[in-house]
């Protein structure tokens, strides 16, 4: 069976102490909103965009250098008929080395192309993982969502309902 979970890779020229580091920098990347612990194993910690998308965490594997798992404990989508679509899924970030680089996959482990959420959330991923998680490690500063303003099209599109 083929595993169609959203997956994106980043390979990068930093090591992976580094791209470990900005991972567990979640508000320096996905939101500075986020409630909670981000950097310890079991810890648990809460996403919130406006009132359109709500989420609980818990770090369930937390490997320095190498690993982080997070297990969705909770999740609200305002814009979905199963608004609880990530609730059960699990988010993994390895790292690993390639020849004289660092290579990050991301996996969304349960994000599927047949859940109603999966364009929306494969796009926000893409931005989040691609554009500002890989700003934060190459150049020490991302382009996380401050303050609830929306990054991407589909998070504007979603906030101006």
């Amino acid at each position: 069976m083929n595993n169609q979970s959203f997956t994106t890779v980043l390979l990068l020229n930093n090591s992976p102490e580094e791209v470990f580091n900005a991972v567990t920098n979640v508000r320096g990347w996905w939101s500075e909103e986020i409630e909670g612990d981000t950097n310890r194993l079991n810890a648990v910690f809460y996403y919130q965009y406006e009132d359109i998308h709500q989420c609980q965490m818990k770090i369930t594997e937390f490997v320095p250098h190498e690993k982080i798992v997070w297990y969705v404990v909770k999740n609200y989508f305002k814009f979905t008929k199963d608004t609880s679509e990530w609730t059960g899924t699990h988010i993994s970030f390895e790292i690993s080395k390639k020849e004289n680089q660092t290579e990050l996959t991301f996996i969304h482990h349960g994000l599927e192309p047949h859940h109603e959420c999966y364009e929306i959330c494969q796009d926000s991923w893409t931005n989040y993982i691609q554009n500002s998680l890989s700003n934060l490690i190459v150049e020490g500063k991302g382009k996380p969502n401050a303050s609830g303003k929306p990054q991407t099209g589909n998070e504007k599109k979603l906030s101006s309902h």
